[in-house]
């Protein structure tokens, strides 16, 4: 979130403007990093009540404020597919490791455990499977042999907060074309 907070500001991403950050959790750091760069926030608890009205409320708020991208960052829940229609090509995460490999949680210490020798992050469009929708852009990150979770996770962190950015701009600018399962960037003859 920071990293494409700043990038939006800076304008890395042309046209970009982030009108909310939201939550399920009223303590998350995101929150307080948004805050202190004037960007609206909204906590949106689960407790106590059905993920249809959970997702109902968070599609309440970006549907208010005319969010055309939903831009997800430590969400550690797949939407339901009656979110992922409402927002359709239009929702992009963001993984540590390189997809289709190791989707789903702990994706860092799953990379070790196999015993892989190059990992990294992808940052892809959001589908109603696991981590499994068209990827826009990946970042690739040796694996050291004398790595940890957290030491793996922290090189991945760092070309994360490259490549949503880059992703970002790419999708905003509308210079691609999904076929199939590819993302294929279109190249402009303007210069």
């Amino acid at each position: 979130m920071v990293a494409l907070a700043d990038a939006a500001r800076d304008g890395r991403i042309p046209g970009a403007e982030i009108a909310i950050v939201i939550s399920d959790r009223a303590s998350a750091e995101g929150l307080r990093h948004a805050a202190t760069r004037n960007i609206e926030t909204l906590a949106v608890e689960r407790r106590g009540r059905t993920r249809a009205a959970h997702e109902r409320e968070i599609l309440d708020a970006l549907q208010a404020r005319g969010v055309e991208l939903v831009c997800l960052a430590g969400f550690m829940r797949l939407l339901s597919p009656a979110f992922v229609a409402q927002y359709c090509g239009r929702i992009l995460n963001i993984h540590p490791s390189l997809l289709p490999a190791f989707p789903g949680l702990d994706a860092q210490q799953q990379t070790l455990t196999h015993g892989v020798k190059w990992s990294g992050c992808t940052v892809h469009f959001v589908d109603d499977t696991l981590d499994g929708g068209p990827i826009i852009t990946q970042r690739i990150v040796p694996v050291h042999d004398d790595d940890t979770a957290e030491t793996l996770s922290a090189r991945i962190l760092a070309e994360e907060h490259q490549a949503y950015p880059e992703a970002v701009a790419l999708v905003v600018s509308g210079a691609y074309a999904i076929v199939g399962r590819r993302i294929v960037r279109r190249i402009s003859l303007e210069a």
